[in-house]
């Protein structure tokens, strides 16, 4: 007779030796979770140490994540005012420059009458090439300026030709005798900067001007960027609490096992130090130099431009004053204008502004060079405006063109040749200090990584000995 089954069994079998019924753990899955209940009881220094090593371990790697991208973060700001931001504020500057200087060129060569001396048809064409060059470089840039920006280029560069096609017009006209020569003139400078009757918004150096103000907004946001403190701040806390983390640990650690030292964690400590250090040591030398940069560079740029551009402006409105000799005031009054501005009188003025921008730096000889002869340089316009208005207008157009000692003409290249010299000389020291200010960054991303890899490494060795002593 067949035996009874077992219950819970096959009808007929017995349960093999050494397996367990249905719905009981074997010996193996007792030993398994029992193993891992151990593995994470934090009632157990074992298990304790496992969650300390996990967590400084990802304490680590998480520090060396955020100063990785603190780094990248100024780095690249950095080195966007060295590459990028600071050439096209220079190219927009120049621009600006370089087309004022043509509109006095033409004008200045006008008053020779006939055919125009050489060096003035010289200088216009090296201003208007240089300038259309600078236009179409900074058009290539298009995708690292603003839609501001892309505006004016387009502006400029559609506005241009018909600017040079007036000057042409007039210069043939001007050859032959014929008095329209003159009114051409005033309408490539009407186009090129408006008149006090006029409006100026749209007008060739109105664009520039805009264009300037935008790369040079942009340069200063890219310098705000780079020298920034909330970044820093919060990246400098976060490892100094990565430092805490790690004392207590070890402090911690040295309560539960009456160990002294543990070397790994020491090693730990020392790598967020270093980088904590270095990345200060960078920020702070970067920080300083481009802060350095504005004040004794691009502060006395930009004033000089400004002085630069007036004194273009002004001299351009005392050629085309002479030419006309039609008792229309327009331009005088415009100069008049413009040389209030210049150098009063009024509490601020250009040149004023210029000098206390440049003081302290290897600029400030030249501005105060360009204070001397800009005061010069009026003298002689009296003079000037003395002749002409006496009906000697012959003798004022020579005063005007003269290179003579006191003459005008010698006194205005003085003064432009002192504005030359002081934005070439602050101008080079911006450069040579904003690289300065990107070289600190050199080599900090890769160095901040692997010291937080080297925190990791030295955490998980040296809490790793620990565990495996209660084996």
């Amino acid at each position: 007779m067949a035996h009874a089954a077992v219950q819970g069994g096959t009808p007929g079998l017995a349960a093999p030796a050494g397996r367990s019924r249905p719905g009981r753990p074997g010996p193996g899955r007792l030993r398994s979770g029992s193993l891992r209940r151990r593995w994470l009881d934090l009632a157990t220094t074992p298990g304790r140490l496992r969650l300390v090593l996990a967590g400084l371990v990802l304490l680590s790697l998480a520090w060396g994540a955020l100063a990785a991208f603190t780094a990248v973060q100024y780095s690249s700001a950095a080195a966007s005012v060295v590459t990028t931001r600071e050439p096209l504020s220079l190219d927009a500057q120049q621009i600006y420059g370089k087309l004022s200087d043509a509109n006095d060129a033409a004008a200045t060569a006008f008053l020779a009458g006939g055919i125009e001396p050489a060096a003035g048809r010289q200088r216009y064409l090296s201003d208007i090439t240089t300038a259309g060059g600078q236009i179409e470089a900074a058009t290539a840039e298009g995708e690292a300026g603003t839609p501001r920006a892309a505006a004016d280029l387009a502006f400029l560069a559609r506005e241009l030709p018909v600017y040079t096609g007036e000057i042409e017009t007039a210069r043939a006209d001007n050859r032959l005798g014929l008095p329209l020569g003159a009114a051409y003139l005033r309408e490539a400078s009407t186009l090129m900067r408006g008149t006090l009757l006029a409006n100026a918004d749209d007008t060739l150096l109105a664009k520039a001007k805009d264009l300037y103000a935008a790369e040079n907004d942009s340069l200063h946001t890219a310098s705000a960027q780079a020298t920034g403190l909330p970044l820093i701040l919060v990246t400098g806390v976060a490892g100094l609490l990565a430092g805490l983390a790690l004392y207590l640990a070890s402090r911690w650690l040295r309560g539960r096992t009456n160990r002294v030292l543990n070397v790994g964690l020491l090693v730990a400590g020392a790598a967020v130090v270093v980088s904590l250090a270095w990345l200060g040591v960078a920020y702070a030398g970067a920080r300083g130099d481009l802060l350095d940069a504005q004040a004794r560079g691009s502060a006395t740029v930009q004033a000089v431009a400004q002085v630069s551009i007036a004194a273009q402006e002004a001299h351009a409105d005392e050629g085309i004053t002479l030419i006309d000799n039609m008792g229309d005031d327009t331009y005088q009054d415009d100069f008049t204008a413009k040389a209030k501005a210049l150098a009063g009188p009024g509490p601020v003025t250009l040149l004023g502004t210029a000098q206390a921008a440049a003081r302290g730096t290897p600029a400030a000889p030249a501005v105060a060079a360009a204070v001397r002869d800009s005061g010069t340089w009026f003298a002689a316009h009296r003079q000037v405006r003395s002749l002409d208005d006496s009906g000697s207008h012959a003798k004022a157009v020579a005063a005007a063109l003269g290179q003579g000692t006191g003459s005008d003409g010698r006194a205005f290249a003085r003064l432009t040749s002192d504005l030359s010299a002081a934005t070439a000389a602050d101008q080079a020291v911006f450069d040579s200090t904003a690289r300065s200010a990107s070289g600190a960054y050199s080599g900090l991303e890769a160095g901040l990584i692997v010291a937080a890899l080297l925190m990791a490494a030295g955490c998980a060795w040296g809490l790793g000995r620990r565990l495996a002593e209660y084996r």
